[in-house]
């Protein structure tokens, strides 16, 4: 069994955070302090008797000033490309430290849907930051994290829902969730898992999703069906070169491929309420909010260009 991790957060941008707990790293001990002025956390480093050489890990307060002050930037193009509508942004906050994030959660207002591509990473992400965020899992979804990942009480969406299986899986996973979960408190309570079915709008072999067409209709059905699961809408990554291209003037045919899936499920299933589209990110937001988005999933323009995957760690 790893040591525990204990985290205390103290008040910040005037809200306070209870104590949280979570297994973490072996043989480490972290406490997490944070104020206005700094988010600091002090590493104890194993041995036979604490010391009063311990290192502290900081983020500078400019750092979470530069944080905030460009997701306030994307906030207003999405706003812009909207025109009123409502547009949920993801901020995607894989292999960024917990610190970065928490700093935007706790910003005014508080930046609450973040975004993971790797489930091991969000798991322990998730045991150690506020229960108020809403997670998103938008990585390819292997079908033995799965169940892992339906545990995660604010696990809000899976936006790589690309076979029955998975769907399968899912449902049976938070079911068990659900009935298993007590709390009297409605902001603690379980609700059903939010599924995004992801299409392969460019059809490129190297991308995943259900084919467009009778696929696509199938597995949406299959999710309608699922107690557990709530049908959010259809996600899709497209092309990179019809990224790259995408402007509010150059429609993006990937965009323009969902869309006409979304018309297509909703007539079929005969649903009474329209289905979002997840669509758009760094590179092409404001063309597929311009197409009707109602989510965009913003990574390296909040965060800043990621490092290599072996050198990302969970706390800095």
């Amino acid at each position: 069994m790893y040591p525990l991790l204990l985290v205390h957060q103290q008040p910040a941008f005037g809200r306070w955070w209870k104590f949280m707990t979570m297994h973490f790293q072996p043989h480490l001990h972290i406490h997490i302090s944070v104020s206005p002025s700094a988010l600091t956390t002090t590493q104890h480093l194993p041995g036979p008797a604490m010391t009063d050489a311990q290192p502290e890990m900081k983020i500078d307060p400019a750092r979470a000033k530069a944080l905030i002050s460009q997701l306030q930037s994307v906030q207003e193009r999405v706003a812009a490309a909207a025109s009123g509508r409502n547009v949920r942004l993801v901020a995607v906050s894989k292999l960024k430290p917990a610190n970065d994030i928490l700093a935007l959660h706790q910003a005014t207002p508080p930046q609450v849907h973040f975004g993971e591509n790797y489930a091991q990473e969000l798991g322990q992400k998730a045991e150690m930051l506020p229960r108020s965020i809403q997670w998103h899992f938008i990585g390819g979804l292997q079908s033995t994290h799965a169940k892992k990942l339906a545990k995660i009480p604010n696990l809000f969406c899976v936006s790589s829902v690309d076979t029955l299986k998975k769907v399968q899986l899912l449902n049976a996973s938070r079911a068990e969730l659900i009935s298993s979960s007590s709390s009297p408190s409605p902001e603690q309570a379980v609700e059903p898992l939010g599924v995004h079915v992801q299409v392969n709008t460019s059809g490129e072999d190297s991308k995943s999703g259900a084919a467009p067409g009778a696929e696509t209709v199938a597995l949406c059905r299959a999710v309608e069906e699922c107690p557990a699961l709530r049908l959010l809408g259809l996600m899709t990554i497209g092309a990179i070169a019809r990224s790259r291209a995408t402007t509010t003037e150059n429609e993006n045919e990937d965009f323009l491929c969902l869309r006409a899936q979304r018309d297509l499920v909703a007539a079929e299933l005969g649903l009474g309420r329209e289905l979002e589209l997840s669509m758009g990110m760094s590179e092409d937001f404001e063309g597929a909010v311009k197409l009707g988005s109602g989510e965009v999933r913003v990574g390296s323009t909040i965060f800043g260009e990621r490092g290599p995957k072996n050198e990302a760690k969970i706390l800095v």
